[in-house]
């Protein structure tokens, strides 16, 4: 400041808006070339200050109303003396900040008077400093005033934070307040009239000063109040329907950003044909029409109608379908054998239509459709078939149960008429898998129910011919799909409940069931396996021996399949892990091996000890020579490791106690040492499970020998029968009541249905013909009264098929003869004697093996289904094939006294 005392001078900047006070920033624009110039220089000569002085309004105007900016321009174009008259005469000294293109910053220090001009252009005046009117500070009234300024300028800051920086700003270039200064700095932060701020600016009587500045400051706080009530009264305008339209448009941009949009037509439509864009090459014509007249619908509905959502719904379903979007195929022969046979073990005939399937896919270069049915017994794997073929076909795979199924509209779909209608299980298939040409498997389709709408088996007529399913139509869709590349596995029990219309569409293959030794490499290589690792069994841990296997399947699982056999299966390991973990044995990851040493179980209650036990639990039967076995067997199938402990066996029986110190002498010197984990860990004792133990883990067996005649006395047959559970062989008895003259008569037994009751009737009467032609002197028919039973009263029996067994009974007892040892025959007859084919030869004649027969009698028609049968199953067996009952008698009768001979 004291370079500027000594030239009393200063460049005279005109304000248009408001005057600078002290301790203010201003910027203001100078547009005339020439006085910027004149600053810059002055700024380099380091007099950067100048005089900044208020406009004065033109003559003959109104200050408070604004008009264009003409007078703006007037003043710019004003030069010299004409300025001069129009710029107030106190203004502020106010040093150049800054200088930025035509931007110059001012910050006010003091008040001048502009005395005589110096320069016209640019226009340089000369000036008094002007101070403030001696005053004292410690006035009441100036004190008064001066707080009631600051407690209003308190209420104006806490409504305008804006207000804030002003403070902060002033307070670092003016320091402290003091009277003069709070009264500048309440005029010029508040918005008051250019005039009345100038007013202050001139005023050098500080109590006058503070009293109009409070006057200004006043003013400024109820501009604020009125400010806030007309914000709260503009907000209580918009918080009705504006606000809601404001909430609602911000809940549409929330939805559309979550995948949730509901109402907006134009997204949803959006959202429909993005869907079909990528399917419009492959969807047929026809649907692409449907889908773009649905989709005009929606635009004409309401969103809020009922017909609105039911158009929708139907529009999501039609574009989600997989249109003409088929997987690609794997036509590798070798790969899909090599898939089927990890699966299953035999199922050749299965096996083999599914390599030709694949085949003929491979020679066309397309896949079809085909619906094919496995026919069986529960348990030999049908529906788990499926799920390999799809895999080996590396198609998408679909299963549903139609078990029970009594609605149409599962199949078909519902008219888009119902509430809550949706599309048949066929079309959610196809939106579920994503491709056109998956596995569809259709389970238990022999127990398709029959309710008041409808019958589901006729409605899947359409769904299963070939030559329909091209053009399937679903009630809801009412639009053709394709189902030509579906293929269909269907699954069924008993094909005779399945009606002749559906059967016919189908291609039937017959799963006979397994013979027992394709259920022990069943068990063997696929159940045992998968139940030991779901037990969390280790291999070296247990040993079921093939005896074990044989012993559950010949007398606990003999039905066709082999889910009771892994029950029983789980059952044997499940057994085995309570007693492991009941031994301490743990198969985290630190492993420790299975404890068997008496020593380190004081009681002496070791699972060597139970085994030993269970082998010798009836001693009193003297069966030494087979526990002596039983313990070769015990050596034989345990690890080597084991043989140590299993020498002093008569040591174990007699004397637990010293059983133990024996096993501790014989284990190595680490265990005496404290080694015994070590030495644990070398002794690993499987758990043996034989045929002698296997009752202890399943129980009694469930079926005794079939077998009850070594030699068949006179009158009783063996015969075949065919069963849910497979194939069982029967005896039919014949015994003679009363003898007389006429009392020739037949009484039947053994729980026999209807068709049994009239083949007995049949076999009576053809047996009486028989006997009347080689026995023309017998009257035994004539003169007795017959009593022909079926062992196994308790369970029901009937078919055909034992008419020719029935003939033979009857005249083993008529003749006074034994048949011949180890036969059995099956074969329905007629009256005259003809044999008639029968069902179930693979059951059949795996029974037959079963019970160790040698020969057995067939009908000549049922030789094609013989021959069809696996070497395993045929090997061994003499098989005669007739056609009348004669050729019977002459196999059972005449070559008996061949065998006695021998």
């Amino acid at each position: 400041m004291a370079q500027f005392e000594h030239g009393d001078s200063v460049i005279a900047l005109p304000l248009p808006h408001r005057p600078l006070f002290p301790g203010f920033y201003m910027p203001i624009y100078v547009k005339d070339q020439k006085l910027l110039q004149a600053l810059v220089e002055n700024r380099k000569r380091s007099i950067p200050y100048a005089g900044a002085f208020l406009v004065k309004d033109e003559e003959g105007t109104d200050p408070n109303i604004v008009t264009s900016s003409d007078s703006e321009k007037s003043i710019d174009d004003l030069k010299g003396k004409e300025l001069l008259q129009r710029l107030h005469e106190v203004g502020t000294l106010a040093q150049i900040t800054s200088i930025q293109g035509d931007q110059v910053v001012l910050l006010g220090h003091r008040r001048l008077r502009i005395t005589e001009m110096v320069q016209e252009d640019p226009l340089t005046v000369k000036v008094d400093h002007l101070k403030e009117k001696p005053y004292n500070k410690d006035d009441d009234v100036i004190k008064a005033t001066s707080f009631e300024v600051i407690s209003t300028l308190r209420e104006v800051l806490k409504i305008s934070s804006l207000w804030k920086d002003h403070v902060q700003t002033y307070t670092q270039h003016m320091g402290d307040f003091n009277y003069p200064r709070l009264a500048d700095f309440g005029a010029a932060i508040s918005g008051a009239n250019k005039l009345l701020c100038q007013e202050v600016l001139e005023e050098l009587d500080v109590y006058k000063r503070l009293k109009l500045t409070l006057e200004l400051v006043k003013k400024e706080m109820e501009i604020s109040k009125l400010q806030q009530s007309i914000a709260k009264a503009i907000e209580e305008k918009i918080s009705g329907d504006q606000r809601r339209y404001l909430l609602n448009e911000q809940l549409k941009a929330i939805k559309k950003e979550l995948g949730l949009e509901t109402d907006d037509k134009t997204a949803l439509s959006a959202k429909f044909r993005e869907r079909i864009e990528a399917k419009k090459e492959k969807c047929p014509p026809h649907v692409l029409q449907v889908i773009e007249e649905e989709l005009t619908k929606l635009q004409l509905l309401e969103a809020s109608s009922s017909e609105f959502n039911v158009t929708r719904n139907y529009l999501d379903w039609l574009t989600v379908l997989p249109w003409g979007n088929y997987s690609d195929e794997n036509f590798d022969v070798h790969h899909a054998q090599q898939i089927l046979d990890e699966d299953h073990y035999g199922l050749s005939d299965v096996k083999e239509r599914i390599l030709e399937f694949i085949a003929v896919g491979r020679l066309r270069g397309t896949s079809q459709g085909k619906i094919i049915c496995l026919s069986g017994p529960p348990g030999v794997g049908k529906t788990s078939i499926g799920r390999s073929i799809a895999r080996a076909l590396n198609r998408k795979f679909y299963r549903f149960s139609v078990g029970g199924l009594a609605d149409v509209a599962e199949i078909k779909g519902h008219r888009r008429t119902y509430v809550g209608a949706m599309p048949g299980k066929m079309v959610q298939c196809l939106k579920s898998v994503g491709t056109a040409n998956p596995l569809v498997l259709i389970d238990e389709i022999d127990k398709l129910g029959r309710g008041h709408s409808g019958d589901p088996a006729s409605a899947l007529l359409e769904l299963l011919d070939p030559e329909q399913n091209v053009n399937f139509l679903d009630h809801y869709l009412d639009v053709p799909i394709d189902l030509s590349k579906v293929l269909f596995v269907c699954t069924a029990n008993v094909i005779e409940t399945i009606p002749n219309p559906l059967l016919d569409r189908m291609e039937i293959i017959a799963i006979a069931g397994y013979i027992t030794d394709e259920k022990m490499h069943i068990a063997r290589d696929y159940l045992e396996k998968n139940t030991r690792e779901a037990c969390g069994i280790k291999p070296e841990q247990v040993e079921v021996t093939d005896a074990a296997l044989l012993s559950l399947i010949e007398n606990y699982c003999r039905e066709a399949g082999v889910r009771n056999l892994q029950k029983h299966i789980e059952k044997i390991y499940r057994k085995i892990a309570l007693q492991l973990v009941r031994q301490g044995v743990s198969n985290e990851p630190t492993q420790e091996a299975v404890i068997v040493t008496a020593s380190e179980e004081p009681n002496g209650n070791s699972s060597e000890n139970k085994l030993k036990e269970e082998n010798m639990e009836n001693p009193a039967t003297g069966n030494a020579s087979e526990e002596a076995s039983e313990l070769e067997l015990m050596k034989k199938t345990t690890d080597h490791d084991v043989h140590p402990a299993e020498e002093p066996k008569e040591a174990v029986l007699t004397d637990p106690a010293l059983s133990t110190d024996k096993l501790c002498t014989q284990e190595v010197n680490k265990d005496v040492e404290g080694a015994m984990e070590e030495a644990a860990g070398k002794t690993v004792e499987k758990v043996v499970i034989d045929s002698s133990n296997l009752g202890d883990y399943v129980g009694k067996p469930v079926f005794q020998a079939e077998r009850i005649y070594e030699q068949t006395p006179v009158g009783v047959v063996m015969g075949l029968a065919w069963t849910a559970m497979g194939g069982s062989t029967l005896y039919i008895e014949t015994t003679k009541v009363e003898e007389g003259d006429g009392k020739g008569a037949l009484v039947l037994t053994g729980q026999l249905g209807d068709v049994m009751k009239e083949s007995a009737q049949i076999a009576h009467t053809v047996g009486r013909a028989i006997l009347l032609d080689k026995e023309p002197n017998n009257l035994f028919f004539a003169n007795s009264k017959v009593h022909l039973h079926v062992p196994a009263g308790s369970t029901p029996k009937d078919g055909p098929s034992a008419g020719c067994t029935m003939i033979t009974s009857m005249l083993s007892l008529a003749m006074g003869k034994p048949v011949k040892k180890d036969l059995a025959m099956t074969g329905e007859v007629t009256l005259t004697g003809r044999i008639l084919p029968i069902g179930g030869v693979k059951e059949k004649t795996i029974a037959a093996r079963r019970s160790a027969v040698k020969t057995i009698v067939f009908p000549a028609a049922n030789k094609r289904d013989f021959d069809e049968l696996a070497p395993n199953v045929k090997e061994g067996l003499e098989v005669h094939f007739v056609d009348t009952y004669d050729e019977i008698f002459v196999i059972a009768f005449q070559s008996d006294t061949e065998t006695e001979t021998s």
